[in-house]
């Protein structure tokens, strides 16, 4: 049961991770995608303490009450550090990477650092829920590893356009800041119905509507980018 409890916390990830590794024009090597997939993971014990120390900071030893703070928390508590954590983990990734060469390189190793961490997190969760496990496992295979992933390429994207395209402090601001507002937005919507009880199934039908645009807008990103890369390609030809 316990091995089969992390094959279903691991696989949202794999499939993912694939799926956009195979999106990508020039396929990166292996070993360097593993490694930006264990540099998500390397990262998540120092985000867990600093989320911890900014909830006690926060809140004290207790939980938010009300929605004010409920949605702090998913901006301050949980987005900020992560996203935070990604990007600087992002940032010194691709500084030390030699396959690091084209736009939708950012968008690849972006991506693996998220679902690294994202696998951690997914694991503690399936594995925290007991009996439930089963029904936690895919309802965070629905929303949040696709998050994560989601998240990342949004990341990776405006990376892209102030590494290759335009280098201007609107494009830096985004690579943590888009990010950032639709992890804070996914959480404050999940977060809202444990305040709020009444309003629980609403607040999943609104998440689940979220995570539908927030796909959508991601696989835009993705395809704007290969676009590109084909026509400057046929440019070039």
């Amino acid at each position: 049961m316990y091995y089969l409890m992390i094959f279903a916390a691991v696989l949202p990830a794999v499939l993912l991770g694939l799926y956009i590794w195979r999106k990508d024009p020039h396929p990166e090597p292996f070993k360097w995608v593993w490694r930006a997939f264990l540099a998500g993971v390397l990262i998540c014990l120092p985000v867990a303490f600093l989320e911890q120390f900014i909830h006690v900071f926060l809140f004290g030893e207790g939980e938010p009450t009300t929605l004010f703070g409920s949605t702090t928390m998913a901006f301050f508590v949980a987005a900020g550090p992560e996203e935070g954590a990604k990007l600087l983990a992002l940032w010194i990734f691709l500084k030390r990477c030699p396959q690091f060469d084209e736009d939708f390189d950012c968008i690849v190793y972006a991506v693996f650092i998220s679902l690294g961490f994202a696998t951690v997190e997914n694991i503690g969760y399936v594995l925290m829920s007991g009996e439930d496990w089963m029904s936690t496992a895919i309802m965070r295979a629905l929303l949040s590893v696709p998050g994560h992933y989601a998240f990342a390429i949004m990341m990776g994207f405006y990376y892209a356009m102030y590494r290759f395209v335009d280098p201007s402090r609107k494009n830096a601001a985004k690579i943590f800041l888009v990010p950032f507002v639709a992890h804070g937005t996914y959480d404050a919507i999940a977060l809202s119905g444990s305040v709020n009880p009444v309003a629980a199934s609403v607040c999943m039908l609104v998440l689940i509507y979220f995570c539908i645009k927030l796909q959508r807008a991601a696989s835009r990103k993705v395809h704007e980018l290969i676009s590109s890369n084909q026509q400057n390609s046929g440019q070039n030809a």
